[in-house]
Formats: structure tokens, sequence, C-alpha cells
């Protein structure tokens, strides 16, 4: 889980350098010398991290409320964090051209962070589920 948090960290750097960096005229949003760009493999590294924590999982069958431990609560939020970028990102994206693969990555914190919250409530008894109705 360290190796998760710190390589999402570092590539959390290089997607803020890249969606403050306009393309360049030769190299576009490829990556080079002069810009950090999000390259496939950084997107890729993302999926793989979530289909091995999904593996160990149980399947959805309720909504999940965010809670359980304190550090998957914490998660949650970073995780809302990830989102309001993603739609700030998308917006932006109306005025100016962003690398694709910048958004793409975006989408994909954010989907990482909830298996995360998943991971780490399942090792401490489970997610925190909507019950409909509950509290009539």
């Amino acid at each position: 889980m360290q190796r998760c948090s710190r390589a999402s960290r570092t590539s959390c750097s290089s997607l803020g350098a890249d969606l403050a960096t306009p393309a360049d005229i030769q190299f576009g949003f490829g990556p080079h010398e002069m810009a950090l760009r999000i390259v496939p493999s950084q997107i890729a590294r993302l999926e793989d991290e979530i289909d091995r924590m999904n593996d160990d999982l149980e399947p959805l069958k309720s909504f999940i409320l965010p809670g359980g431990t304190e550090a998957a609560a914490r998660l949650h939020v970073a995780r809302a964090v990830a989102r309001r970028a993603e739609r700030a990102a998308v917006a932006a994206g109306a005025l100016r051209d962003l690398n694709p693969l910048a958004l793409t990555y975006l989408n994909r914190l954010s989907d990482h962070l909830f298996v995360m919250t998943r991971h780490i409530n399942a090792a401490a008894g489970g997610d925190v589920l909507w019950k409909p109705g509950a509290t009539r």
C-alpha cells in the first residue's frame, strides 16, 4: 500500500506540472526534457493496482458510504478532491488544450482511491454500506 501511495504522490506532482504547461510546438503533449507529462504507463500502473486490490474484495452490492477506518475516511476525502480536480480540469479543457492523458489519469486516480478505501476497510471488517431507508 505504501508503494502505491508513494507512486501516486509522485505522479500527482507530474500531473500538476502537466496541467500547468501548455502543449509544446514540437512535441505537443508528448513527454520531453522540458516538460513533465502524464504518460500511458502511469495510467496503466493505476489500472494494475486497482485490479490487484479488487481481486481480494467482495463485489459491490450497495453504495459505499464514506467512513470506516481513519485511513479509509481520509482516502474518501482525497477521492472527493480528485473528483473535484477532474471536474475543474475538464472545465479548463474547454478553454485551452490539455493533455488528454492527464484527464484520464485524474479519472483513474479517483477510482484508485475508492478501491484503496475498500481494501483498507476490508482488512478492518468491511465497507460502510448504505442501507436505503435505514433512518426512517
